[in-house]
């Protein structure tokens, strides 16, 4: 029996992507606008239908300072890979305060659910393999619309890639879950990932669409 795995979704997409890239347009700054905007559509589609009414309603039953909470957590986790990116790019100050902040919030701010290490004066920053791809020297390359991902380049979907196979979430699943359940309790909070970020975006989606001629 073949079991699902969400990591082999990305070289699927990525590989449908670049077979449609044959669709181009005119357009020297969005050579891909054909297929981007067929994509888009998708990803609209199943927005509005799906993933809107499912953060919403989670939005409204979830509390607002559990919702913090985790959004912290898995902030929290996403400073380890930014730290890394850091290092890639050798700002080493910089890797340093990110390696910090996680130590910080893992030890006192309980896993990652209080943001401490904000208040202490480690701020957030903001790095990934995409960057760290530019820094080397890496162009950006063709303007991409990935499905259910949104906007991204040639390079970033790269780096997205990269960011992705080496998240630390399924690690910690996996040490604090017992062996039978831990698969299942990853793609739990894979879910639980992509529905509260959706959620925290709700307020910023609805102005876009009141105020966008062509959201696209």
């Amino acid at each position: 029996m073949i079991s699902f795995c969400p990591r082999r979704l990305l070289p699927a997409a990525l590989a449908l992507t670049l077979l449609w890239g044959c669709a181009t347009g005119t357009n020297p700054r969005d050579p891909l606008e054909p297929m981007n905007r067929a994509v888009y559509q998708f990803n609209d589609t199943v927005d509005r239908h799906v993933l809107k009414p499912v953060a919403q309603a989670y939005a409204d039953v979830i509390p607002e300072l559990v919702r913090e909470g985790i959004t912290n957590f898995f902030s929290n986790l996403g400073d380890v890979m930014i730290g890394a990116n850091d290092l890639l790019q050798f700002k080493f100050y910089e890797a340093a305060s990110d390696l910090m902040r996680v130590a910080m919030n893992t030890v006192f701010g309980l896993g990652g659910i209080l943001d401490v290490a904000t208040s202490a004066g480690l701020d957030k920053r903001t790095e990934d393999f995409g960057q760290t791809l530019g820094v080397w020297g890496v162009g950006s390359g063709p303007y991409l619309v990935l499905p259910f991902l949104g906007p991204s380049s040639l390079r970033d979907t790269a780096g997205f890639g990269v960011d992705y196979w080496f998240n630390p979430l399924a690690p910690v699943v996996k040490s604090a879950a017992p062996a039978a359940h831990w698969v299942s309790s990853y793609y739990e909070l894979v879910v639980l990932y992509f529905v509260n970020g959706r959620a925290n975006l709700l307020v910023a989606g609805n102005l876009i669409d009141m105020a966008a001629v062509d959201p696209y």
